[in-house]
């Protein structure tokens, strides 16, 4: 009986499998020039990026749909999200590889991709869906009904790309909705999500803040219309009272026909960053950081994907039909997901500015639950 060979880095990798996934529609890399070779090399190595960066968001929305999750949890999802982070931003580096394609060199060949076109990517797709993307905020492709039609086999048959987008579609929750359901279970000033006064200390905790809020308001604008001209003092005026009027439309969900869940969810965002040194929401709300950061990071990559686009080929129509980069750009802009949580930035006050808790020691690791 023969030993047992060791493992091998290539066997491991699957490394000969790998290199023979660059010969194009032809499936003959020698046929292809530098250009289409390196084309099709960067797309792969983006598309296994994205593979990770599921990976990595399902173990997150899974862990948020426990019922209850530990502060080491916390740690580990907030790994998780630097780790999306990261991958973005090393993505998004990776858009320099292709601008160094010439304009004419990539036409030679981009015939070839019609009517391809990044926008079938199905996993880009799953992230956007688990991410929590709304169906009704996609921006349209062309003809009604297109981002889904585009994702079919030329011959109208489904695809293995519209099945991944379906599955993901069916899988609830969706990470935003995972994450709002657990700050819902914030306790707000040592009182439980599930305690029967909780929302009337909810309704302390924001009328204590509103005070607060409005104190500095007034501070700012005597300061300001102190250094203005006295004729731009009701402008001045406009803006400070409309900082206030929005901060209780955003504490309150009057901007959304006063949905008592989101109010709550917000309220959670607040409490947990005005009160961040605590030691039992430290953890929370380094989950916050790190959404923020994930999202920003998302969006910078569709931003620096759209300028190499336009560096490469200009604002030509693109190969699946779309405008092109007129559609980047718009993905860039109005795919925002955590829009909540960016807001709440608008609100923080100066830490010695914040309402003082009545039951700070609630949130001691020796005393929290």
């Amino acid at each position: 009986m023969s030993e047992p060979r060791g493992t091998t880095y290539w066997d491991y990798i699957k490394v000969e499998e790998l290199l023979a996934l660059q010969g194009g529609l032809e499936n003959d890399e020698s046929g292809l020039d530098d250009e289409e070779l390196l084309f099709i090399t960067v797309h792969q190595v983006f598309e296994l990026w994205f593979k990770l960066v599921r990976h990595e968001l399902l173990a997150a929305r899974n862990l948020f749909v426990r019922p209850r999750v530990s502060e080491q949890e916390l740690s580990r999802v907030t790994a998780r999200l630097r780790r999306v982070t990261t991958i973005f931003r090393t993505g998004a580096q990776h858009f320099e590889v292709v601008e160094t394609i010439g304009t004419r060199e990539y036409l030679a060949f981009r015939n070839k991709l019609m009517p391809a076109s990044g926008f079938q990517s199905a996993q880009l797709r799953q992230i956007e869906i688990l991410f929590g993307l709304d169906e009704e905020e996609r921006v349209p492709l062309g003809a009604p009904g297109s981002h889904i039609t585009s994702l079919m086999n030329a011959d109208g048959s489904p695809s293995p790309a519209l099945a991944r987008v379906r599955e993901a579609q069916a899988d609830k929750p969706n990470l935003r909705e995972a994450v709002e359901a657990w700050l819902e279970r914030t306790p707000i000033d040592g009182v439980a999500h599930d305690h029967p006064d909780i929302d009337a200390v909810r309704e302390e905790f924001v009328g204590r803040f509103l005070a607060s809020q409005r104190a500095e308001v007034e501070k700012a604008r005597a300061h300001a219309k102190g250094v203005a001209a006295p004729d731009d003092h009701p402008r001045l005026d406009a803006l400070y009272d409309r900082e206030v009027a929005a901060t209780e439309a955003f504490l309150r969900a009057s901007d959304v026909e006063g949905d008592p869940r989101r109010a709550r969810v917000r309220i959670a965002m607040l409490f947990i960053e005005t009160y961040r040194e605590l030691p039992l929401l430290s953890w929370p709300r380094e989950i916050l950081a790190g959404l923020i950061e994930v999202e920003q990071a998302f969006l910078i990559f569709r931003q620096r994907h759209a300028r190499m686009v336009e560096r490469v080929i200009g604002r030509r129509v693109g190969t699946g039909g779309s405008a092109g980069v007129e559609y980047l750009d718009r993905t860039a802009l109005e795919y925002r997901v955590f829009r909540d949580l960016w807001a709440t930035r608008t609100l923080l006050l100066r830490g010695e500015a914040a309402p003082p808790l009545e039951r700070p020691g609630f949130y001691d690791f020796a005393q929290g639950s």
